[in-house]
């Protein structure tokens, strides 16, 4: 009996490895973009979204990664928003000696980062643009027609 022969595979050798989980887990929470890790990695976004599609651990890897920067832009946000304090350390020098001052830097609420934060998280309530009613609660019509009539054609 002869041995089956495999068929001949078409195309490059795949770059893709094991090792690069962990390096695109650690990629996506410093915040790069897929073709930002891709052009890491050298290969083409569409061989980057290929990967996605074809190793499933690979795009949890990626997901796990993002999720964590995104967590840590929405606390550094909140934060922001609110204001906060941390303790801080000011070197100074005093009759040549060099002192380090222990003290505590405020940062004031942040109006912007407020106001970013609500629209997002409650829309309804925080949106630029709202519907507009009447005292009743009904709302007011879309539309208004005006007419305007020309006064000399009108009396001749």
């Amino acid at each position: 009996m002869a041995a089956k022969k495999e068929p001949a595979k078409v195309g490059r050798p795949t770059k893709y490895s094991a090792e690069i989980l962990e390096q695109a887990e650690k990629l996506a929470k410093l915040g790069l973009t897929d073709v930002e890790m891709a052009d890491v990695f050298g290969v083409t976004e569409r061989t980057f979204n290929t990967w996605k599609s074809a190793h499933p651990e690979f795009l949890q890897s990626l997901k796990k990664g993002k999720a964590l920067a995104d967590a840590n832009v929405a606390e550094s946000l909140y934060h922001r928003a609110l204001g906060y304090s941390h303790p801080a350390v000011k070197i100074m020098t005093a009759g040549g000696a060099i002192e380090q001052v222990p003290y505590t830097e405020h940062y004031p609420p942040d109006t912007a980062a407020a106001i970013f934060w609500l629209k997002n998280r409650q829309p309804k309530k925080w949106r630029d643009k709202h519907d507009a009613t009447d005292d009743a609660g009904d709302t007011a019509p879309e539309s208004v027609t005006v007419e305007v009539v020309n006064a000399r054609t009108r009396d001749s």
